[in-house]
């Protein structure tokens, strides 16, 4: 900002005002472009208007003037805390009102999304998917506490701290009954820690292996084989339906059987759904015992 393009001064001669054609000598004179006007006539005709105000800066009003704009000097102030501008910094911005150097950083910040106050360099804050908090708003929506750069849940437009989603959303474990918070499985439409889930006997985890389930208690394959799972009558190895070889089982009496293993002890014909009859304790064929 700078003066106006104009002199003030006395008149010694013979002169007349440009305007009304008084006479000038001995009085004081305005002189704005080639022309000489009374103190009058130039705050009537040739004073320029101030922008902030809308009144006329007389001649013996301090100008300042910016990109064809004109102030009363008390008027250049700044528009959002009204400190003077006068020789400091500042910036036009819309509707020609004049802003300081720090209302103008605030104003262009970022805009905290729970204060809705802005953030300046220096604050501490948290981003997240291109919305930013003060440090100390980014609160749990559940139990109001700072989360600040804690770990947290996202869930719609709500954020919760890990021990909140934890109550309010986490699956609970089938055996503890503990939060599942990551990870874990599921079985039979129940979820499980991947540490829950593990043999009855030998306490390895199950998961991504294969295993059975007996009366609620689960069994990795060599668990099952020698400690849960009948020996078969024929060949004594364990029957493991569903392990391997051999998916049917042949139950006679008190006795079990692989179905390839229960046949004839004269002719070996399997009998699996077939006729068969036990003679002293030994499975025939409907035909062998006739040939005993």
């Amino acid at each position: 900002a700078g003066p106006g393009s104009y002199t003030v001064g006395t008149m010694s001669e013979r002169f007349d005002c440009h305007y009304c054609r008084d006479p000038l000598q001995g009085k004081k004179y305005v002189q704005k472009e080639g022309r000489h006007c009374c103190v009058k006539c130039f705050d009537k005709f040739c004073a320029n208007t101030c922008i902030e105000c809308k009144k006329p800066i007389g001649a013996d009003s301090k100008e300042l003037h910016f990109k064809n704009r004109y102030w009363h000097d008390s008027c250049f102030r700044c528009f959002k805390c009204y400190t003077s501008l006068v020789n400091e910094p500042f910036m036009l911005r819309e509707n020609n009102k004049v802003w300081c150097s720090n209302c103008t950083a605030a104003e262009d910040a970022p805009r905290c999304k729970g204060c809705f106050k802005p953030i300046i360099a220096g604050d501490q804050n948290v981003e997240y998917k291109k919305m930013v908090w003060h440090k100390d708003c980014f609160t749990c929506s559940q139990c109001k506490q700072v989360i600040g750069s804690g770990s947290f849940f996202p869930k719609g437009d709500d954020f919760y701290c890990v021990s909140c989603h934890e109550h309010k959303f986490a699956k609970t474990c089938a055996k503890c009954k503990n939060p599942i918070t990551s990870g874990g499985l599921t079985y039979q439409e129940q979820p499980w820690h991947s540490e829950c889930f593990i043999c009855s006997n030998c306490k390895k985890q199950l998961g991504g292996k294969r295993f059975t389930a007996v009366e609620d208690q689960f069994y990795c394959v060599e668990c099952y084989k020698e400690c849960v799972a009948k020996k078969c009558a024929g060949c004594k190895n364990p029957i493991t339906a569903g392990f391997g070889r051999g998916t049917s089982v042949v139950n006679y009496e008190d006795e079990s059987w692989h179905d390839y293993c229960f046949k004839c002890t004269k002719c070996a014909r399997g009998l699996a759904n077939k006729r068969f009859v036990c003679h002293n304790g030994k499975i025939y064929c409907a035909d062998c015992p006739k040939r005993l």
